[in-house]
């Protein structure tokens, strides 16, 4: 929100600096963005009338003109400019003058005639970036008074940021009324006084969708004078706001929207045909906008119609066909009331947002409308001229926003801001917002206004309070309160620890979007229907993750194209998943790896990170909770993993995850560098381990047998130790595979495995005849079970 200071201060006028003005509309929490002067610096350029103009005796471009500028003779100027005329008023910079950029005006001659100064044009006084001749003021401005006296240049122009909940203040009275309550000041605008009518026409208004527009004010206006312009002090107010003239009727619409910050649109009578339809969009219906972008309109697209087809989309832009022009003479002038929720969203569809669609969207006071339409009517008969109709109104009363009392304790005032308010100062303080305040046991009864849309609970109202006693005036205080020991299970591992452990190991974590590019997550998981967002931010962020590794892969990339040839990555997160009806948020642990083993280094050569380095890193992970023993990996098809190198993870019987290569194909789409790998574990399954128990150490010796089995190479290992624990005896303490070979003197097809099996008694040594009897049942089952054979 830009407005004018000088505008304010006809409002509201506190005893403040501009800098001390800024500071308190920052600390009351309307930050201010933005100060700058609403002109350049200039001086020694007065009104001037001119009284004649001859052509230039030598150049048929120039014209001699003699100004009055309220001295004993007047100057003789020459001047340019095509707009030039006798009667004229126009700024006259003198000799001596200083204008913008530091132009000295000195008096010269010009192709032989004598000039004693120069009429000036908007651009030649800082007030605009082009001009097309001289600017023109009011006839009755005063020849020889200093024009920054006269436009009042000695003001500045401020922006504010304010957050979504404020659109109260998107307009010079919502501001004005927190400048009032922070001084305990009494608002002075203009008056406002209803317009009569002087004529009876009216149109007839259907609204056929009142939860989307509860209240909507017509009224016809009709013999408005084509010719008339807009008034300098308005034009001016309008630029310090940020808004350029577009003739009186629009000008008006804009001038109420930036005083009271009511949206409003002139629509022109002899345009519309029937009566006013207040409706939703039909299938096929199409809408010329005033910005000459032609939309398709959508079925929930609020629309303002006549019999024959849309007029504007409701509370956003009005339509090309129906729009005012210089030879309009008849308009129909719309005020309204729409619900933000009923509009939300809708500018963006059509990548549209204007200055009505950001009031509506936040909330615009339901009980502004009339006084907007009289404002506006008021002004329109005075620039304008012409008749006024009497406004018709359709309004549902239970449709428009109702405020309900809001009990405002006062135990709850001090608890929160740390201090005690007096109560005639909480009192003061919310009349002076324009609540309803009741006494009541023990606190207040308070009823927001109609304007503040983001009071809705106790605490607003505190807030409320914060505000205007100054943040600064609260005292400081460290808050004080019971401390908990909250019991832990002793199994749960923290996330805190599964991120150190692959710190540890070598990764650094990464955060993502939890929305992707739909593309991305349609090449890692195409057997999901992602979550589709109904407002991205963007195309490629429109749907929701199924999988982290549609947030990691892109990171990889970034980091490869940009020269990292090594990246070990993860990320803990959530994945959202669809099933039926209902959104699952599933708390997931990701990681991505690429490039060498080790970081480069003299002691050992470079080794590519392959599959078995990245199965260490997420056995390490089981390995916090113990969960080692009880996990298996398991060879199964995931569509963005390698045939070859792609494996499930199980806890016993619960599949816990994903691990494996980057698919071949995938990795030249993506223009991955090397083999890539990826792993993705279900948090809550690896979070709540095995707790240690204590037993006792066995005092007899340990004896070793090391078997090497030649098998099937399709066979797993783990298959092997899956087939050796279930007939083990009890002694065997450890089982462990130390190696793996192929090729000469194995078969083709073939492989060894050499497994060391440690057996040790608890209560006595074990005899060769018992360890014999216990290796040859191992031997004997895994030739039955599995084909195994003792290598020679």
């Amino acid at each position: 929100m830009k407005f004018s200071e000088q505008w304010l201060r006809e409002w509201v006028n506190p005893a403040l600096s501009t800098d001390e003005l800024c500071h308190q509309l920052t600390m009351a929490g309307l930050e201010v963005d933005a100060v700058e002067p609403v002109a350049a610096s200039f001086s020694g350029v007065v009104v001037g009338e001119v009284i004649s103009v001859a052509p230039h005796p030598d150049a048929d471009k120039l014209r001699v003109t003699q100004v009055n500028i309220g001295a004993a003779e007047p100057l003789t100027i020459v001047c340019g400019a095509a707009n030039v005329r006798e009667g004229m008023k126009a700024p006259v910079a003198v000799v001596g003058a200083v204008l913008p950029g530091d132009f000295k005006i000195k008096q010269a001659k010009l192709r032989g005639v004598p000039s004693f100064g120069m009429l000036c044009s908007t651009a030649e006084l800082g007030l605009s970036e082009s001009a097309s001749g001289l600017m023109e003021l009011p006839a009755d401005a005063p020849v020889g008074e200093d024009i920054r006296a006269y436009l009042q240049l000695d003001d500045v122009s401020i922006e504010l940021g304010l957050t979504p909940n404020r659109s109260d203040c998107l307009g010079i009275v919502g501001i004005a009324r927190e400048v009032a309550a922070n001084n305990a000041l009494v608002l002075s605008g203009p008056a406002m006084s209803p317009v009569a009518p002087a004529i009876e026409d009216t149109l007839t208004i259907k609204v056929t969708d009142s939860d989307a527009c509860p209240r909507y004010l017509g009224r016809v206006i009709r013999g408005i004078d084509p010719g008339a312009s807009t008034p300098l002090w308005m034009q001016e107010r309008l630029r310090r706001c940020g808004l350029r003239s577009l003739g009186p009727v629009v000008d008006v619409t804009n001038y109420v929207l930036l005083e009271l910050g009511q949206p409003m649109h002139a629509f022109d009578l002899g345009k519309i045909r029937g009566g006013i339809a207040v409706r939703q969009a039909r299938a096929g219906e199409q809408l010329a906008l005033l910005n000459d972008q032609t939309v398709n309109l959508d079925s929930d697209t609020l629309l303002i119609a006549d019999e024959q087809g849309p007029l504007a989309m409701a509370g956003v832009m009005g339509g090309a066909a129906s729009a005012v022009s210089d030879a309009t003479s008849d308009i129909f002038l719309e005020s309204a009331f729409f619900a933000p929720a009923g509009l939300a969203g809708c500018a963006r569809r059509y990548g549209l947002h204007t200055d009505s669609s950001h009031r509506f969207e936040r909330g615009v006071d339901p009980q502004l409308p009339r006084q907007a339409m009289e404002r506006a009517s008021s002004l329109l008969l005075a620039i304008c001229g012409g008749q006024a109709g009497p406004i018709s109104e359709v309004c549902d009363l239970e449709k428009l926003p109702r405020r309900e009392p809001i009990l405002l304790r006062r135990q709850r005032i001090e608890r929160v801001l740390g201090t005690a308010i007096e109560d005639q100062r909480v009192t003061a303080i919310l009349s002076g917002l324009d609540m309803q305040v009741a006494a009541c046991d023990g606190g207040w009864q308070v009823v927001a206004p109609s304007f503040r849309f983001d009071i809705a609970i106790e605490v607003d109202l505190i807030e409320e309070l914060a505000r205007i006693v100054g943040y600064s005036q609260l005292p400081g205080r460290r808050p004080q309160g019971e401390m908990l020991m909250q019991a832990r299970p002793e199994g749960q591992i923290s996330k805190r620890i599964l991120a150190r452990t692959l710190v540890d190991r070598g990764y650094q974590e990464a955060i993502s979007y939890s929305f992707v590019d739909p593309k991305m997550q349609a090449l890692l998981d195409p057997q999901r229907e992602p979550i589709a967002l109904a407002n991205p931010i963007s195309a490629d962020l429109s749907v929701m993750r199924t999988t982290l590794w549609a947030g990691l892969l892109p990171i990889m990339q970034h980091n490869l194209n940009r020269q990292q040839s090594r990246v070990r990555l993860f990320e803990q997160g959530l994945s959202f998943v669809r099933e039926g009806d209902k959104t699952l948020q599933q708390a997931k642990l990701a990681g991505v790896v690429c490039g060498s083993r080790e970081p480069e280094q003299w002691g050992q050569a470079a080794q590519r990170v392959d599959f078995y380095d990245v199965k260490a890193d997420v056995e390490a992970l089981l390995a916090i909770a113990r969960l080692t023993d009880q996990a298996r990996f398991v060879a199964e098809a995931h569509p963005a993993l390698h045939p070859g190198q792609s494996a499930r993870i199980y806890l016993g019987e619960q599949a816990i995850g994903w691990l494996g290569a980057i698919h071949p194909e995938l990795e030249r789409t993506l223009d991955l560098h090397g083999q890539s790998f990826v792993f993705e574990l279900d948090i809550p399954a690896i979070s709540q381990g095995n707790v240690p128990k204590f037993a006792e150490i066995s005092r007899f010796p340990a004896i070793r047998r090391d078997l090497a089995f030649v098998l099937d190479a399709q066979v797993p290992a783990q298959a092997l130790f899956d087939c050796i624990q279930s007939i083990a005896p009890t002694s065997l303490r450890e089982l462990k595979l130390f190696d793996l070979y192929q090729g000469e003197h194995i078969d083709s097809g073939r492989k060894s495995i050499a497994l060391g099996l440690t057996l040790q008694a608890q209560s006595r040594t074990l005899t060769d005849d018992e360890v014999d009897a216990a290796i040859s049942t191992i031997v004997t089952t895994l030739r039955d079970q599995l084909g195994a054979i003792i290598r020679d």
